[in-house]
């Protein structure tokens, strides 16, 4: 007897070593029906990434996306910052669109709530069209930091198209709520990351970034309460599994990190009880 369960996604964090096609030849022998990639850096330090404008990488993106039936879970990152011009987001849409990619993660970095709430509205119009989904994550070290900022921006940006991606590890670092959780549409949670850290973390921004950057754990080696957790996350939406560790990075290939990756989510899965009805 089969039962479905949460589709996953293997983040692009977890293997950032990783090529896409690579990365999603990886997730499929490690399991995972989804991959996550990333077009624009997510840092001005960061490198650019080839897919954003390598057509010849792009083809054989797409190729191993059919080759393989893997499909694109989430595309990463926009920034909305106070210099942000959304026209300039077109190519980045469009590149989406040629990965038959539904989802990407926005962040909300701008200290004016109704500049960004503009902003993050006309970005969701101009994605509609191409049957995208901005889902904007809060993040600690930001302006947008927790879950109710989140939620007033995406209440207030009245799109058909939005939503909100929960971290795990930044919903707990910023003190966000089980309750606030639960009242959230169904809809609006299309996506969620999972990880696993200590309880004791400093919640200052820079500790927490420093963790959610380079030393996050697997699901079940660290304390958070994910079974909570992932007990108020809707059973249509996508899991992701975002585990960056440098050390981790060091010392185990990207196979393998995929592979602890979607062991420790299935079981995460197994013992919550989030598993759907009988196939």
């Amino acid at each position: 007897m089969e039962f479905e369960m949460h589709p996953l996604s293997l983040a692009f964090l977890t293997i950032p070593d990783a090529g896409p096609v690579e990365a999603i030849r990886i997730a499929a022998r490690a399991g995972f029906t989804h991959v996550g990639l990333r077009l624009l850096p997510a840092t001005a330090s960061e490198p650019g990434y080839p897919l954003s404008d390598d057509d010849g990488l792009l083809r054989e993106t797409q190729a191993a996306l059919r080759d393989t039936g893997v499909r694109v879970g989430d595309v990463e990152i926009v920034h909305l910052k106070p210099d942000t011009e959304i026209a300039d987001c077109r190519p980045f849409l469009d590149r989406v669109a040629m990965l038959d990619a539904r989802y990407v993660t926005v962040v909300g970095d701008d200290e004016l709530e109704a500049r960004l709430i503009d902003n993050f509205a006309r970005l969701c119009e101009m994605a509609a069209p191409l049957g995208i989904t901005a889902n904007l994550e809060p993040m600690t070290w930001t302006r947008t930091a927790c879950l109710a900022q989140a939620l007033r921006v995406v209440e207030q940006a009245c799109q058909p198209n939005v939503g909100i991606l929960v971290d795990a590890l930044h919903f707990h670092s910023a003190g966000s709520s089980l309750d606030e959780l639960r009242t959230l549409p169904a809809s609006w949670l299309p996506l969620a990351q999972i990880c696993d850290a200590p309880l004791d973390f400093a919640r200052d921004p820079d500790t927490v970034r420093q963790l959610a950057r380079t030393a996050r754990l697997f699901p079940g080696e660290g304390e958070l309460d994910l079974r909570s957790f992932l007990s108020r996350i809707p059973e249509s939406a996508i899991i992701s599994v975002e585990v960056p560790n440098r050390e981790m990075l060091a010392c185990l290939t990207p196979m393998q990190r995929a592979e602890r990756a979607w062991r420790s989510a299935v079981n995460l899965l197994e013992m919550s009880g989030c598993l759907g009805g009988e196939r």
